[in-house]
């Protein structure tokens, strides 16, 4: 029987809590249609949206990850019994990966990007948009991937245009946008002075009005810059020494 908008966030809630994300994803996909004839989602509804499809996601691209290496290892080992098995077992895993991110996409699209009205939302899903599309461009080859790589570029820089226009370099939605974007010139795009500088840029801009900071955003905003520091650590050798962040009692 169709629930009430409330019920579908109390029965995500209880799957979250379940550790039942699947089934998450269903619980919001419901949320979303039932939003659809009245007010946009609410920030917690949209970040249980982002947890549901994140969870569900994540554990796919692992799964990926790994079939992937096992693939490579068994070709590089001439087992040719077996490198037929592994191929079939990574189609499924991708066939799962791509019903994911059509289903996120879909509702960003048909529903969640059109009824967005402020400026941090409209970052919000225009990111998890270009998220989705990333994660397609991991997997997928040829004429696929350059669409999938175009599709996350477009995305990415329409929610970095708003962001920067209207949000601060603080914002823990615009510091986590620069993050995934950077990833993304990195990653896939195999650009690493772009990513490197994307994310110092980033950096920076946000110590520089860390005293606006306020305690609500802290918290979330600092991890975000912990992890751009992180990713300049990794991807350059001669990087400059970063201001350590003093985190607040």
């Amino acid at each position: 029987m169709a629930l009430t908008r409330e019920q579908y966030l109390y029965m995500a809630k209880l799957a979250e809590q379940a550790e039942r994300y699947e089934e998450m994803v269903k619980f919001m996909d419901k949320l979303v249609v039932t939003s659809a004839e009245g007010p946009e989602l609410t920030v917690e509804e949209r970040n249980l949206l982002s947890v549901a499809y994140k969870n569900v996601i994540g554990s796919l691209r692992a799964a990926w990850r790994i079939v992937s290496s096992i693939e490579q290892k068994e070709e590089s080992h001439k087992n040719d019994d077996d490198v037929p098995l592994v191929k079939d077992y990574r189609s499924k895993v991708e066939s799962e990966l791509s019903e994911i991110c059509a289903g996120i996409l879909k509702n960003l699209n048909d529903f969640l990007i059109p009824s967005a009205s402020s400026s941090d939302s409209k970052v919000f899903y225009l990111k998890m948009k270009g998220d989705y599309h990333r994660y397609s461009a991991e997997f997928k080859v040829g004429d696929e991937r350059k669409q999938a790589a175009e599709d996350t570029m477009v995305a990415y820089k329409a929610a970095q245009d708003i962001a920067v226009a209207d949000l601060s370099p603080t914002h823990p939605i615009r510091l986590g946008l620069a993050l995934n974007f950077s990833v993304f010139y990195f990653e896939i795009l195999n650009a690493s002075e772009k990513a490197c500088n994307m994310a110092k840029q980033a950096f920076e801009e946000a110590i520089s009005e860390l005293d606006t900071l306020g305690e609500e955003s802290y918290k979330d905003s600092t991890l975000i810059m912990q992890l751009l520091r992180d990713n300049l650590t990794l991807w350059t050798s001669d990087m400059q020494v970063f201001t350590y962040i003093v985190p607040r009692e």
